[in-house]
Protein backbone atom coordinates (compact mmCIF):
# COMPACT_ATOMS: atom_id res chain seq x y z
CA UNK A 1 0.00 0.00 0.00
CA UNK A 2 1.02 3.40 -1.07
CA UNK A 3 2.05 6.13 1.12
CA UNK A 4 -0.65 8.14 -0.55
CA UNK A 5 -3.53 5.65 -0.14
CA UNK A 6 -2.60 5.42 3.42
CA UNK A 7 -3.98 8.98 4.11
CA UNK A 8 -6.93 9.38 1.99
CA UNK A 9 -6.53 13.15 2.07
CA UNK A 10 -3.06 13.48 0.93
CA UNK A 11 -3.82 12.90 -2.82
CA UNK A 12 -6.19 16.08 -2.62
CA UNK A 13 -3.32 17.71 -0.45
CA UNK A 14 -0.63 17.06 -2.76
CA UNK A 15 -3.28 18.39 -5.93
CA UNK A 16 -3.67 21.53 -3.97
CA UNK A 17 -0.07 22.28 -3.55
CA UNK A 18 0.65 21.24 -7.37
CA UNK A 19 -2.11 23.92 -8.50
CA UNK A 20 -0.67 26.50 -5.47
CA UNK A 21 2.89 25.83 -6.90
CA UNK A 22 1.49 26.08 -10.88
CA UNK A 23 -0.46 29.25 -10.03
CA UNK A 24 2.75 31.15 -8.45
CA UNK A 25 4.91 30.17 -11.35
CA UNK A 26 2.29 31.67 -14.10
CA UNK A 27 2.58 34.92 -11.52
CA UNK A 28 6.18 35.18 -12.00
CA UNK A 29 6.83 35.34 -16.06
CA UNK A 30 10.57 35.34 -16.61
CA UNK A 31 13.36 36.14 -13.87
CA UNK A 32 12.80 39.12 -11.09
CA UNK A 33 16.25 40.68 -10.99
CA UNK A 34 16.32 41.13 -7.21
CA UNK A 35 14.47 39.79 -4.14
CA UNK A 36 12.91 42.95 -4.09
CA UNK A 37 11.48 42.63 -7.31
CA UNK A 38 9.94 38.92 -6.50
CA UNK A 39 8.41 40.82 -3.42
CA UNK A 40 7.02 43.15 -6.16
CA UNK A 41 5.51 40.73 -7.90
CA UNK A 42 3.82 38.79 -4.68
CA UNK A 43 2.03 41.76 -3.54
CA UNK A 44 0.97 42.50 -7.12
CA UNK A 45 -0.23 38.86 -7.61
CA UNK A 46 -2.16 39.49 -3.83
CA UNK A 47 -3.67 42.47 -4.46
CA UNK A 48 -5.13 41.22 -8.01
CA UNK A 49 -6.32 38.54 -5.70
CA UNK A 50 -4.72 35.55 -7.67
CA UNK A 51 -3.20 34.39 -4.37
CA UNK A 52 -4.79 35.37 -0.95
CA UNK A 53 -3.41 37.23 1.95
CA UNK A 54 -2.26 34.35 4.11
CA UNK A 55 -0.38 32.78 1.06
CA UNK A 56 1.49 36.12 0.36
CA UNK A 57 2.17 36.61 4.15
CA UNK A 58 3.92 33.50 4.54
CA UNK A 59 5.90 33.99 0.78
CA UNK A 60 6.81 37.31 2.13
CA UNK A 61 7.65 35.62 5.86
CA UNK A 62 10.37 33.55 3.96
CA UNK A 63 11.98 36.20 2.49
CA UNK A 64 12.07 37.73 5.81
CA UNK A 65 13.58 35.39 7.45
CA UNK A 66 16.84 35.03 4.78
CA UNK A 67 17.47 38.37 5.70
CA UNK A 68 17.73 37.93 9.80
CA UNK A 69 20.39 37.09 12.23
CA UNK A 70 19.13 34.82 15.15
CA UNK A 71 20.09 37.24 17.48
CA UNK A 72 16.76 39.32 15.44
CA UNK A 73 14.41 37.17 17.26
CA UNK A 74 15.89 35.13 19.95
CA UNK A 75 14.56 35.15 23.50
CA UNK A 76 16.92 37.29 25.69
CA UNK A 77 18.81 35.83 28.31
CA UNK A 78 16.78 37.86 30.53
CA UNK A 79 13.78 36.15 29.78
CA UNK A 80 14.65 32.37 29.42
CA UNK A 81 13.22 30.35 32.14
CA UNK A 82 15.32 27.69 33.58
CA UNK A 83 15.36 25.00 35.72
CA UNK A 84 18.38 24.23 38.03
CA UNK A 85 19.97 20.78 38.05
CA UNK A 86 20.08 20.71 41.39
CA UNK A 87 16.03 20.65 41.62
CA UNK A 88 14.35 17.47 43.04
CA UNK A 89 11.86 15.49 40.03
CA UNK A 90 8.85 17.22 42.25
CA UNK A 91 10.31 21.06 41.96
CA UNK A 92 11.00 20.84 38.89
CA UNK A 93 7.42 19.60 38.08
CA UNK A 94 6.28 22.20 39.97
CA UNK A 95 8.40 24.86 37.87
CA UNK A 96 6.88 23.11 34.12
CA UNK A 97 3.25 23.28 35.50
CA UNK A 98 3.73 26.86 36.74
CA UNK A 99 5.10 28.07 33.44
CA UNK A 100 3.61 25.70 30.82
CA UNK A 101 6.37 25.48 28.81
CA UNK A 102 7.57 21.99 26.89
CA UNK A 103 11.31 22.40 27.11
CA UNK A 104 13.44 23.79 29.73
CA UNK A 105 17.28 24.73 29.47
CA UNK A 106 18.88 23.56 32.91
CA UNK A 107 21.37 25.36 34.82
CA UNK A 108 24.24 24.74 36.59
CA UNK A 109 24.95 28.05 39.41
CA UNK A 110 23.74 30.40 36.98
CA UNK A 111 22.79 30.93 32.85
CA UNK A 112 25.96 30.47 31.74
CA UNK A 113 26.70 27.23 32.66
CA UNK A 114 23.58 25.07 30.98
CA UNK A 115 23.91 21.55 31.45
CA UNK A 116 21.46 20.26 29.11
CA UNK A 117 17.68 20.63 27.68
CA UNK A 118 14.45 19.26 29.98
CA UNK A 119 11.65 17.89 28.20
CA UNK A 120 8.48 18.25 29.69
CA UNK A 121 7.59 14.91 28.36
CA UNK A 122 10.63 13.13 29.73
CA UNK A 123 9.39 13.44 33.42
CA UNK A 124 6.45 11.76 32.84
CA UNK A 125 7.60 7.97 33.62
CA UNK A 126 9.24 9.44 36.94
CA UNK A 127 6.03 10.70 38.05
CA UNK A 128 3.84 8.16 37.43
CA UNK A 129 6.34 5.55 38.77
CA UNK A 130 7.37 8.24 41.93
CA UNK A 131 10.85 7.31 41.20
CA UNK A 132 12.55 9.61 44.21
CA UNK A 133 16.08 8.75 43.52
CA UNK A 134 16.34 9.68 39.97
CA UNK A 135 18.06 13.40 39.39
CA UNK A 136 17.67 16.01 36.50
CA UNK A 137 21.06 14.96 35.28
CA UNK A 138 19.75 11.68 34.33
CA UNK A 139 16.87 13.32 32.14
CA UNK A 140 18.17 16.17 30.36
CA UNK A 141 19.26 15.57 26.72
CA UNK A 142 22.25 17.85 25.03
CA UNK A 143 21.98 21.19 24.52
CA UNK A 144 22.59 22.65 21.00
CA UNK A 145 24.44 25.61 20.64
CA UNK A 146 24.27 28.39 17.87
CA UNK A 147 26.36 31.77 17.58
CA UNK A 148 24.12 35.18 17.52
CA UNK A 149 25.35 35.67 13.51
CA UNK A 150 23.81 32.32 12.46
CA UNK A 151 21.23 33.03 9.51
CA UNK A 152 17.75 32.05 11.00
CA UNK A 153 16.78 30.10 7.41
CA UNK A 154 20.20 28.19 8.17
CA UNK A 155 19.00 27.24 11.76
CA UNK A 156 15.21 26.61 10.70
CA UNK A 157 16.96 24.01 8.35
CA UNK A 158 19.17 22.22 11.00
CA UNK A 159 15.89 22.31 13.09
CA UNK A 160 14.46 20.35 10.77
CA UNK A 161 17.28 18.21 9.72
CA UNK A 162 18.59 17.08 13.48
CA UNK A 163 15.08 16.82 14.84
CA UNK A 164 15.60 19.49 17.49
CA UNK A 165 13.10 22.24 18.56
CA UNK A 166 15.33 25.08 20.67
CA UNK A 167 19.19 26.09 20.81
CA UNK A 168 21.17 27.94 23.19
CA UNK A 169 21.86 31.36 21.26
CA UNK A 170 25.71 32.35 22.40
CA UNK A 171 27.27 35.74 21.65
CA UNK A 172 30.89 36.02 20.46
CA UNK A 173 32.93 35.75 23.93
CA UNK A 174 30.73 32.57 24.80
CA UNK A 175 28.03 33.52 26.99
CA UNK A 176 24.77 32.73 26.70
CA UNK A 177 22.41 35.59 25.58
CA UNK A 178 19.63 33.74 24.92
CA UNK A 179 17.58 30.56 23.17
CA UNK A 180 15.91 30.46 20.35
CA UNK A 181 12.74 27.70 19.44
CA UNK A 182 11.67 26.41 16.09
CA UNK A 183 7.98 28.17 16.96
CA UNK A 184 10.18 31.51 17.04
CA UNK A 185 11.03 30.99 13.49
CA UNK A 186 7.74 29.35 12.26
CA UNK A 187 5.93 32.49 13.67
CA UNK A 188 7.76 34.50 11.67
CA UNK A 189 6.22 32.71 8.46
CA UNK A 190 2.61 31.91 9.45
CA UNK A 191 1.67 34.19 12.21
CA UNK A 192 1.45 33.44 15.55
CA UNK A 193 1.20 29.91 17.16
CA UNK A 194 -1.01 29.47 20.34
CA UNK A 195 -1.43 26.72 22.39
CA UNK A 196 -3.71 25.68 25.44
CA UNK A 197 -1.44 27.99 27.74
CA UNK A 198 -2.12 31.06 25.36
CA UNK A 199 -5.02 33.42 26.91
CA UNK A 200 -6.97 35.32 24.72
CA UNK A 201 -5.71 38.39 26.15
CA UNK A 202 -1.87 37.65 25.11
CA UNK A 203 -0.83 36.14 28.33
CA UNK A 204 -1.27 38.65 31.52
CA UNK A 205 -0.79 42.15 31.11
CA UNK A 206 2.57 43.53 31.13
CA UNK A 207 1.44 46.96 33.02
CA UNK A 208 -1.43 47.19 34.84
CA UNK A 209 -2.79 50.29 37.18
CA UNK A 210 -4.08 49.53 40.94
CA UNK A 211 -6.88 50.65 42.53
CA UNK A 212 -4.85 52.76 44.84
CA UNK A 213 -2.75 54.27 41.81
CA UNK A 214 0.10 52.11 41.93
CA UNK A 215 1.21 49.50 39.01
CA UNK A 216 1.83 46.19 38.69
CA UNK A 217 4.84 44.99 36.40
CA UNK A 218 5.99 42.25 34.92
CA UNK A 219 9.94 41.51 35.70
CA UNK A 220 9.98 40.49 32.16
CA UNK A 221 8.43 43.71 30.94
CA UNK A 222 10.89 45.33 27.80
CA UNK A 223 12.39 48.37 28.93
CA UNK A 224 11.15 50.06 25.42
CA UNK A 225 7.57 49.18 26.89
CA UNK A 226 8.40 51.31 29.96
CA UNK A 227 9.53 54.35 28.38
CA UNK A 228 6.42 54.35 26.28
CA UNK A 229 4.20 53.85 29.22
CA UNK A 230 5.62 56.56 31.54
CA UNK A 231 7.85 59.10 29.50
CA UNK A 232 10.69 57.86 30.48
CA UNK A 233 14.00 57.23 28.71
CA UNK A 234 16.22 54.83 30.23
CA UNK A 235 18.66 52.75 28.67
CA UNK A 236 18.33 49.43 27.71
CA UNK A 237 22.20 48.78 26.31
CA UNK A 238 22.95 47.24 30.01
CA UNK A 239 19.65 45.34 30.91
CA UNK A 240 16.49 44.76 28.61
CA UNK A 241 13.78 44.41 31.35
CA UNK A 242 12.26 46.49 34.18
CA UNK A 243 13.35 43.23 36.30
CA UNK A 244 17.05 43.95 34.84
CA UNK A 245 16.90 47.66 35.69
CA UNK A 246 15.62 46.93 39.16
CA UNK A 247 18.21 44.16 39.85
CA UNK A 248 20.98 46.33 38.79
CA UNK A 249 19.85 49.34 41.12
CA UNK A 250 19.58 47.18 44.22
CA UNK A 251 22.85 45.90 43.64
CA UNK A 252 22.29 42.11 43.83
CA UNK A 253 19.14 39.30 43.01
CA UNK A 254 16.66 41.22 45.50
CA UNK A 255 13.84 39.18 48.11
CA UNK A 256 10.87 39.86 48.21
CA UNK A 257 9.96 42.81 50.07
CA UNK A 258 12.91 44.91 49.29
CA UNK A 259 12.85 48.65 47.58
CA UNK A 260 14.73 51.11 45.30
CA UNK A 261 13.91 54.51 44.09
CA UNK A 262 15.43 55.57 40.25
CA UNK A 263 14.64 59.13 40.25
CA UNK A 264 10.86 59.40 41.28
CA UNK A 265 9.92 56.12 40.50
CA UNK A 266 9.70 53.36 43.33
CA UNK A 267 10.16 50.04 42.74
CA UNK A 268 9.22 47.49 44.87
CA UNK A 269 9.80 43.54 44.37
CA UNK A 270 6.08 42.05 45.51
CA UNK A 271 7.00 38.36 43.93
CA UNK A 272 10.22 36.12 42.90
CA UNK A 273 10.92 33.12 41.23
CA UNK A 274 14.47 31.41 40.84
CA UNK A 275 17.28 33.77 39.79
CA UNK A 276 14.59 36.62 38.82
CA UNK A 277 12.04 38.45 40.23
CA UNK A 278 8.32 38.46 39.11
CA UNK A 279 6.02 40.88 39.86
CA UNK A 280 6.78 44.66 41.06
CA UNK A 281 4.94 47.50 41.97
CA UNK A 282 5.85 50.68 40.78
CA UNK A 283 4.89 53.94 42.71
CA UNK A 284 5.04 57.47 41.44
CA UNK A 285 6.62 59.95 43.78
CA UNK A 286 6.46 63.59 43.68
CA UNK A 287 9.36 64.56 41.84
CA UNK A 288 10.61 66.40 45.27
CA UNK A 289 10.03 63.31 47.06
CA UNK A 290 12.47 61.06 44.71
CA UNK A 291 16.20 60.40 45.56
CA UNK A 292 17.89 61.13 42.59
Amino acid sequence: MSSDDSYPNSKNNHHKQENWINRLSHIIKGDPADKEDLADIISDAGDREIIDEDTEDMIKGVFEISELRVRDIMIPRSRMVTISSEYSIDKATAEIINSGHSRYPVIHEDKDHIEGILLAKDLLKFIVTKDRNASLSDIVRPAVVVPESKHVDRLLKEFQQCRYHMAIVVDEYGGVSGLVTIEDILELIVGEIEDEYDNDDNDQEEITKTDDGTYHILSITPIEKFNEKFGTEYTDTEYDTIGGMVMHAIGHLPAKGETVTIDNYKFKVLSTAENSTNVIQLTILPKDDSDI
